[in-house]
């Protein structure tokens, strides 16, 4: 049984400490450290004596029971997680365009049209100010050459965010809205590791090749990216999954590029072109040839160029044909 003196004083820690919003760190009755807290985190209570410290009666947890991932996913009642794809990161919400109630009855003419004043507003609601508008253009545009290149949603957030960031720096002024977006999201591929050439960003954007490399370097110089050159071996990949050639021939292709970088030879060449003569003669080496037209096509440059890298790796590596 508890003394008075005891359960006065420990009443009077409690209090304190729910004012003050510290933990105990003792038990008033024994004065142990050694506090055990419920698995549940409701209740704190002395491993030695067992008085019962701390009891939090409010249940934070969901008012349901499931036992599964499926039953929790199904049982959620949270939305969409914020995103910065979207001009107002998804909070707002927007009116269908099905002319139907809720037990999907058409609805009257007068109905219909009182729905379409309502989308009209809430358009016009959602995108205020010429801010708003440049942002929601910029980042349906990114969305589009996104979705063309095949980039994940992971990188389109790391291209909105740099776009966001050059908006408030005012880096748009005196540059089409487009050859911001292209830029940014170039920016944003290298910056994750995704690399994509200029001459693939270009096939779907609206703005050409040489605006897009002006571009990304304004904006890597002002926003201070300070992204780094890129690694050819970060396209061997892709590019032998494109050709549909083994594994083998992908860890071949990647040692000669580290082989051949060594002897100083990448400095000013494209990666993508070096890769694509590595991929070349990995190729031959691993009895799956492919034509140079065939690897040119997947990498974006021209034969000359293969053939230019082809002879340039070989003879460094001392391979005579």
């Amino acid at each position: 049984m508890v003394r008075p003196a005891r359960q006065k004083e420990r009443d009077n820690q409690q209090e304190q400490e729910e004012n003050t919003g510290t933990t105990i760190q003792s038990c008033p009755e024994c004065d142990s450290q050694a506090l055990l807290r419920s698995p549940d985190e409701t209740e704190l209570s002395c491993e030695d004596c067992g008085l019962l410290l701390e009891e939090k009666r409010i249940d934070h947890g969901p008012d349901w029971r499931a036992f599964t991932h499926q039953e929790q996913q199904k049982k959620s009642r949270v939305g969409a997680p914020t995103t910065r794809t979207m001009h107002d990161k998804g909070l707002t919400t927007s009116i269908d365009w099905k002319n139907k109630d809720a037990h999907g009855r058409s609805l009257s003419a007068d109905k219909r049209s009182q729905m379409n004043r309502l989308r009209k507003w809430q358009t016009r609601i959602r995108t205020s100010d010429a801010g708003e508008r440049n942002l929601q253009f910029a980042l349906s545009e990114t969305d589009r050459m996104a979705s063309g290149l095949g980039i994940p949603r992971s990188v389109r957030e790391v291209a909105s965010v740099l776009y966001r960031r050059a908006l408030e720096r005012d880096l748009i002024q005196g540059r089409s809205i487009e050859g911001v977006a292209t830029g940014t999201l170039y920016a944003a591929c290298r910056l994750e590791g995704m690399p994509r050439s200029l001459e693939e960003v270009a096939m779907v954007s609206r703005v050409d090749r040489k605006e897009i490399g002006r571009t990304y370097r304004y904006i890597a110089k002002e926003l201070e990216l300070g992204t780094k050159p890129v690694d050819p071996k970060q396209y061997v990949p892709r590019f032998c999954s494109e050709l549909e050639l083994s594994p083998t021939v992908q860890a071949k292709a990647s040692e000669i590029i580290d082989t051949t970088a060594k002897k100083g030879i990448l400095s000013g060449k494209s990666p993508t072109g070096y890769a694509a003569a590595a991929i070349y003669i990995s190729a031959l080496f691993c009895d799956e040839k492919r034509t140079q037209r065939e690897v040119a096509d997947v990498s974006q440059v021209t034969e000359v160029t293969i053939r230019k890298r082809y002879q340039e790796q070989i003879s460094v590596m001392g391979i005579h044909e």
